[in-house]
């Protein structure tokens, strides 16, 4: 014959199951509040990007696509100057902000646009193109070296545009800028091809 539960151990299994119930519905709700989400893009409207990857006609060499490389560097718009910064959380220098851009991409850019203006192959102004690097002088009038880089995000024909991370005081961080017209007419210095 089977000898009756006793009131206390009922209640110690009501009180388990009780308590396995709650802890469930709790890591259910605190689930997608933990979970690391992606950081919302400054400009807010552009869709998120992933690197895409076409076979160039000439060869089994994959290449990424400048269209890619472009869309990447605009949701970087509104992002802080730091002087020598690399990151999206920290700011970004100019040459910073390229060598963070390509190597989403696999594609080595080094941290200085003097060493930028030596990279890649030379195009002529005409035939720039979305995803080239574009080098300036610095500020300094007369100034002949390297001092300034973007990424170009215009087609040719199109008014030659970039973006790029302004050390400006009137307006600093990720932005996109035009050459015709403007200072950066003066200090152009040339157009770099590494895609």
């Amino acid at each position: 014959m089977q000898q009756p539960q006793s009131v206390g151990t009922i209640m110690r299994y009501v009180w388990l199951m009780f308590g396995i119930c709650m802890t469930l519905l709790l890591g259910l709700w605190a689930w997608p509040r933990l979970s690391p989400t992606a950081p919302v893009p400054a400009s807010g409207d552009l869709p998120r990007v992933r690197a895409v990857v076409y076979r160039a006609t000439t060869g089994a060499t994959p290449v990424t696509r400048p269209d890619s490389v472009v869309r990447f560097a605009l949701r970087q718009l509104g992002k802080p100057y730091c002087y020598a910064g690399t990151t999206p959380q920290g700011g970004f220098d100019c040459s910073g902000f390229l060598t963070y851009v390509y190597n989403q991409f696999g594609v080595a850019v080094p941290h200085s646009s003097a060493m930028q203006y030596k990279i890649g192959q030379p195009v002529a102004r005409p035939q720039a193109r979305k995803g080239d690097l574009i080098i300036f002088t610095g500020t300094a009038q007369g100034s002949t070296t390297p001092g300034h880089a973007g990424i170009v995000i215009s087609e040719p024909g199109q008014p030659l545009r970039f973006v790029h991370s302004s050390s400006s005081r009137r307006d600093p961080g990720v932005k996109i800028s035009q050459v015709d017209g403007t200072d950066y007419e003066r200090r152009f210095l040339g157009v770099r091809r590494v895609l």
